[in-house]
């Protein structure tokens, strides 16, 4: 199958198109290299050959519907990824137009595109951000969603798109609802980098190694019992899985139609929980202060993955934290030993 993977440079979507390589499908990459790496790519195509594929990079911007359109008539697309997209949640409180703009006008052309062109199966990237924050735990799909930020209003949106072009033009679409995507590939090749990073664990691990001044804590009065949030972390490898899965589960639906699923570990684990996993996974201490808390972040956010696991037959293979963070200190130690 030829996937197009939107925003394939990216953390996640580099992970996807290694994914996408072993499991022998062929991932067109269209990334305007905006956030992305083109050495992210040439680690994840690594392999291609091997397998007689020929994955490619198609550089264009989402926002410009005329590459979208070029990319669809130049090229045959059986299957569609949507990675491209801002999601940093404390941003997009500061600049909605960004983030309104940026991910309904970019959305709005990939579906025009792909819809002309007949190609209607669409995975799409959401977050756990439309939910807001939730009055039970784990969260179910079934939750209301009433996000109290643009970007999880945003997103929430697409996804009520994505509905709507079921019902008009017999589109095939799941949403995965991202918990906390975390870790790097096991190869140590592949991994998250940010500019500016937000994510907790690559700061944890960059106080670690000097790289950054003490890690910035958002708030110690939350109602938690360490009074730092609490998020659930899944492992980048795992989030990639479930595309393939909900790719394979878009070709057995007999009709058009929408699916909304968690990808969680089922777990939550508080901000002081994850540095303490740090230091035991690294054996040095983490430096920290204390700061306000960011607009946007709620005191908890666990996922509940049974429909997931059901429906897709997705689990988590990666439930360890350590584990989880392991992989990342092997990822930012090789990065400073040779950077890119």
């Amino acid at each position: 199958m030829r996937v197009l993977v939107c925003g394939g440079a990216g953390y996640i979507g580099s992970h996807m198109v290694r994914e996408l390589i072993r499991a022998g499908h062929t991932p067109v990459v269209f990334d305007n290299l905006s956030t992305g790496h083109h050495w992210a790519l040439e680690a994840a195509f690594k392999g291609a050959a091997e397998k007689g594929l020929e994955p490619e990079l198609i550089t264009g911007d989402i926002l410009n519907l005329g590459d979208v359109d070029d990319l669809f008539e130049k090229r045959p697309i059986d299957a569609v990824m949507h990675f491209s997209a801002r999601s940093l949640v404390s941003e997009s409180v500061l600049r909605p137009d960004l983030y309104y703009h940026g991910i309904l006008v970019g959305s709005l052309n990939l579906l025009a595109a792909a819809n002309q062109a007949r190609v209607d199966k669409i995975i799409f990237s959401s977050t756990a951000a439309v939910y807001g924050t939730p009055e039970e735990m784990p969260i179910e799909e079934s939750c209301p969603t009433q996000p109290i930020t643009p970007y999880g209003q945003a997103t929430k949106m697409v996804e009520m798109i994505l509905e709507d072009y079921a019902q008009a033009h017999g589109l095939k679409s799941v949403a995965l609802r991202y918990f906390n995507a975390a870790g790097a590939d096991p190869g140590g090749d592949l991994g998250e980098e940010h500019q500016p990073e937000t994510h907790l664990i690559p700061n944890v691990l960059k106080a670690i190694l000097g790289q950054t001044p003490p890690l910035e804590i958002f708030g110690n009065d939350y109602p938690t019992p360490d009074g730092t949030p609490i998020r659930d972390y899944v492992f980048v490898g795992d989030v990639a899985r479930a595309h393939l899965l909900a790719l394979d589960f878009l070709d057995r639906q007999p009709r058009p139609g929408f699916s909304a699923f968690n990808i969680g570990s089922g777990r939550g684990f508080s901000v002081m929980e994850v540095m303490a996993a740090a230091e035991r996974v690294t054996g040095q201490w983490v430096p920290y202060k204390f700061a306000h808390r960011r607009p946007g972040d709620p005191p908890v956010l666990v996922a509940s993955a049974e429909k997931a696991k059901k429906e897709l037959g997705w689990d988590p293979e990666v439930t360890s934290l350590d584990e989880i963070i392991r992989s990342a200190w092997n990822w930012f130690r090789q990065r400073a030993e040779s950077p890119a």
